[in-house]
């Protein structure tokens, strides 16, 4: 029985990035989130996948050499530009950025034998380590990227109250599920669009098949 591909998906919030990785391969998925109500609802959405409720920064470190792929998508609020131009604005005050992104980055460059993706959004300063730059996001990986991950394009960023219909529509799924402590509209822009995730995961895959096509090859000639 040929092995399944694991998959880590770390802060998996709702599962956007997830959500057509399927159609790519049969894989084995391992989500990690904190927040119990997101858990919730990603293990409603995707019944196959092991859902553990715990601290994904710490999970990394505990379990990265059990898998195939790992995604990570950490907390980006103290990055995001939208708090940068926000402070002093309802009651925001200037905070550290989280520089756990940064400690992911620089820990799995040196250790990690799989392909990785760390993703986030473009911050208010000049982000360190180069990452490549795709629509709204930004993404370290230790694998090349195509130019372009998507088609799909979200244009309808406003305070409008049909805001999150839209991004419901948009990423195919009710955001408005969700009864936890988060905004509703704060998790539904920040998720990663499903074809970029498709992709992604398309793109490491087809990348460590042919290194490993190549690497038999080498071997087979000595």
């Amino acid at each position: 029985m040929e092995k399944k591909y694991k998959v880590l998906n770390l802060y998996a919030c709702l599962g956007g990035n997830r959500y057509k990785w399927d159609e790519v391969a049969d894989i084995e998925v391992t989500a990690v989130e904190l927040d119990s109500e997101a858990a919730r609802l990603y293990q409603e959405r995707f019944p196959n996948d092991t859902v553990i409720v715990a601290d994904a920064h710490q999970y990394l470190l505990d379990n990265y050499k059990e898998f195939d792929f790992i995604w990570s998508s950490p907390p980006c609020p103290t990055h995001s530009r939208a708090r940068f131009w926000g402070f002093g604005a309802n009651g925001k005050n200037p905070t550290y950025p989280d520089m756990k992104l940064y400690q992911e980055i620089i820990f799995l460059e040196h250790h990690c034998k799989s392909k990785y993706v760390v993703e986030n959004v473009i911050p208010y300063y000049e982000p360190m380590f180069n990452p490549k730059k795709r629509d709204r996001h930004l993404y370290w990986t230790n694998f090349n990227l195509p130019n372009s991950l998507s088609n799909r394009h979200f244009n309808g960023m406003s305070q409008a109250k049909n805001e999150v219909d839209k991004l419901c529509s948009f990423h195919d799924y009710d955001f408005r599920k969700y009864k936890g402590n988060q905004p509703v509209l704060k998790m539904a822009r920040n998720l990663v669009d499903y074809e970029a995730g498709k992709v992604i995961l398309e793109t490491a895959m087809n990348i460590q098949s042919q290194e490993q096509e190549s690497q038999t090859t080498i071997f087979d000639s000595i």
